[in-house]
């Protein structure tokens, strides 16, 4: 089996790094021909200077792999590569698109006869040796065709993979996915942040993470994570209390309105994330200057 992969950032890179170990022939495309380079001189996968050498290079019928930011950059690409692959020819958009969109651009390349799959893929910088969680959608012969692919990113040729559905619902999937991310990583944050404040009790907070790890009902890979930079850091002094939100994350909390379906959990991870980069600085001091206003009370003026 052969693959055209365009993009090769992080996860992009590792993923040609991991279907090559299992000998499957890439051809990649990145906007930096010198990182095209360089990987393929590391892993032999075959580099690419354009979108148009790529495509022509691979076999039909054609399996293109984008794994790009979402936004314009896919759908700029999504453009692209539907002007020159054929009927029958397969994009799969492994990005962290809106499900949305996703259907969107299947109807785009049906015009064309051309066939699409939104992957939502799963394991960050992990992946390489641990595989990714990948959540399907698309036409249930699309996917069967690229199933070598899929279970060699996987973890294990049957397990941590799957066909979810339809076009859109891998996108969907992996959206609920980071909205429940959003939630299990507020609730570790705040709980560590509780037993820090109590400094009479001494708590070392990276046996206790790694105490939960052995049986506990919250352990998880999160938690493992916990452990591991707490045993090296506890303070965080050196780290700024800014916490970017990805798409996915909005638009979790979003389909929950829409559905009418309660989510506060997500939603309010989501809220705090905004308030960590400065957006709930007004509303706070507005808030000073009522409590002033009403009662008298002292403002903390800046130094």
């Amino acid at each position: 089996m052969e693959l055209g992969l365009i993009g090769l950032g992080r996860m992009g890179a590792n993923m040609a790094r991991r279907l090559r170990r299992a000998d499957i022939k890439v051809t990649a495309f990145n906007r930096s021909f010198d990182v095209t380079q360089s990987l393929a001189e590391e892993t032999g996968i075959i580099a690419a200077k354009s979108v148009k050498e790529l495509v022509e290079m691979l076999p039909v019928p054609r399996v293109v792999w984008l794994m790009l930011p979402a936004g314009d950059i896919t759908q700029h690409y999504v453009d692209e590569v539907t002007l020159l692959l054929k009927a029958d020819d397969i994009l799969v958009d492994g990005a962290n698109s809106h499900y949305k969109d996703s259907m969107r651009r299947a109807g785009q390349l049906a015009e064309h006869a051309i066939h699409f799959i939104d992957a939502g893929v799963s394991g960050g910088v992990w992946g390489l040796e641990n595989g990714y969680a990948l959540m399907i959608g698309g036409e249930a012969e699309s996917v069967q065709y690229i199933e070598p692919i899929l279970k060699i990113l996987a973890p294990a040729a049957d397990k941590g993979w799957l066909h979810c559905g339809p076009v859109g619902s891998g996108h969907y999937t992996k959206m609920v996915h980071n909205g429940i991310e959003y939630g299990m990583m507020q609730a570790y944050a705040e709980g560590f942040a509780l037993m820090r404040s109590r400094e009479d009790f001494a708590l070392d907070l990276a046996a206790i993470a790694e105490a939960w790890r052995h049986g506990s009902v919250v352990r998880s890979w999160l938690l493992d994570l916990n452990a591991e930079f707490l045993q090296k850091d506890q303070t965080l002094d050196d780290v700024e209390a800014y916490v970017a939100d990805s798409g996915e994350g909005r638009w979790a909390a979003l389909e929950a309105v829409e559905q009418g379906i309660p989510a506060p959990v997500m939603s309010l991870a989501l809220m705090m994330r905004f308030a960590s980069q400065g957006n709930n600085d007004y509303a706070a001091k507005l808030l000073a200057m009522m409590r002033k206003g009403f009662g008298g009370h002292e403002l903390k003026q800046k130094e």
